[in-house]
């Protein structure tokens, strides 16, 4: 049985209105029909591009968020239905480190009272002696001196400062952690030691772990399975070395297509996906497979109307998608302009998907003969009847301004002589 299950998790927020925000005129999709299951020791990553829910699913688990609809089931409990007091305790269990080390740590307070005010509230040790006594002991394991103690968390560089937060959910003896973008706000050699530091944790205490990243390489290198979340939904899941070597849903291989790879021949030679279009709105979303507005492969039977639910396809491999089967098998052809690119040297040849049919072309005729290529002194008398052309317009010019000027010479005469004639 697994330790942590989520079974069709919905999160919904209301869009409200007027006066007093009292009506309400739509739902945000943030969270929309997820089903999952990690187990007991596992590293699940869960990747997919900002603003696709992932965050918001990892805070469901912990009721964070209120679960609209679905269930997760945590060591045989169902913690969607738990009242607040029962909620509480299952929280020690489940922890969260953050994405923002600096944002989710009190300023005002030193890492002891930070480290300690969980542990007081859930009972754990005897006084504030006993307590100490084990923040050390838990900040010596993520690699922080005793003497950070009395410290506050400004005094800490950024990857201090997520150890600190590993080392808050470490104190009250977890069985899952989830870590929201543990990294993203760290240099890669800090990025490489809280990585190992996770590892190094999960195989001394025996942890779960829940990741949420948007960075593929770091998912890869940490996750046992792999889940891709869009828009609300998950459309692939597979073990982490399945996925990244044949991933199955157009929108994976978009994602993985995306992934530099450090060897220039292969990266030459690989297919790239470049997806149209932007990411549709959750408080909107399209009605079928989501993904069907930006889908190379989209067919007009299907992907509009029926929305694709999560199937095994093998060895553990799931992918929501109606044609997984034909797309790999090349039976279903691309049928928008994609932006596929095979590349191949300094070569770019696109690949378009948009048929152009016969009547809208016209093919040159066959009897025409072939235009010669104009010669150097063709070209000569062609700037020089130019030339004279030019010439003979300015001529033409000069010519209308001086009648123009004689005609003002004229009037101006006759002006003076009638006002110089005497008057009858």
């Amino acid at each position: 049985m697994s330790l942590l299950e989520l079974d069709d998790v919905k999160v919904h927020f209301p869009v409200k209105k007027g006066l007093f925000f009292d009506r309400t005129v739509g739902h945000v999709y943030a969270v929309d029909g997820v089903s999952l299951s990690i187990e007991a020791g596992q590293t699940y990553g869960l990747v997919g591009e900002s603003g696709c829910g992932k965050t918001t699913l990892g805070r469901a688990v912990l009721r964070l968020n209120d679960i609209t609809d679905g269930g997760v089931v945590f060591d045989g409990t169902d913690l969607a239905k738990l009242p607040g007091e029962e909620m509480r305790a299952f929280r020690r269990r489940l922890q969260m480190v953050f994405q923002d080390p600096l944002g989710s740590l009190n300023p005002r307070q030193n890492i002891e009272s930070i480290l300690s005010e969980g542990m007081a509230a859930h009972g754990i040790g005897k006084d504030q002696a006993e307590r100490r006594e084990k923040i050390k002991d838990i900040l010596a394991k993520v690699g922080l001196p005793s003497n950070a103690l009395s410290r506050y968390p400004h005094e800490f560089s950024g990857g201090q400062r997520q150890r600190i937060g590993i080392a808050r959910a470490l104190v009250l003896e977890p069985d899952v952690i989830i870590c929201d973008e543990p990294v993203s706000a760290l240099d890669v050699s800090v990025q490489a030691q809280v990585i190992n530091l996770l590892e190094e944790l999960q195989e001394s205490l025996g942890l779960t772990y829940l990741v949420i990243a948007h960075d593929l390489a770091v998912v890869r290198h940490i996750s046992d399975v792999i889940g891709v979340m869009y828009l609300g939904g998950l459309v692939e899941e597979a073990p982490s070395d399945a996925l990244y070597a044949g991933p199955r849903h157009p929108y994976t291989k978009a994602l993985m297509s995306a992934v530099p790879v450090p060897d220039p021949e292969v990266e030459d030679r690989r297919e790239r996906i470049l997806l149209h279009g932007d990411l549709p709105s959750p408080a909107n979303p399209p009605a079928g497979c989501r993904f069907h507005t930006r889908c190379p492969w989209v067919q007009e039977t299907k992907c509009a109307t029926e929305r694709p639910p999560l199937l095994d396809t093998g060895d553990g491999h799931k992918v929501a998608c109606h044609f997984t089967a034909e797309i790999e098998a090349g039976t279903v052809k691309q049928t928008l302009a994609t932006g596929i690119e095979a590349v191949t040297g300094t070569e770019t040849v696109a690949a378009e998907a948009v048929e152009v049919s016969e009547n809208e072309t016209e093919a040159p005729a066959a009897d025409a003969p072939e235009k010669e290529p104009a010669t150097v002194p063709a070209q000569a008398d062609a700037d020089a009847k130019e030339a004279e052309a030019k010439a003979e317009d300015a001529k033409e010019t000069e010519a209308k301004a001086s009648d123009a000027t004689d005609v003002e010479k004229e009037t101006a005469d006759a002006t003076e002589k009638a006002e110089g004639s005497p008057k009858p």
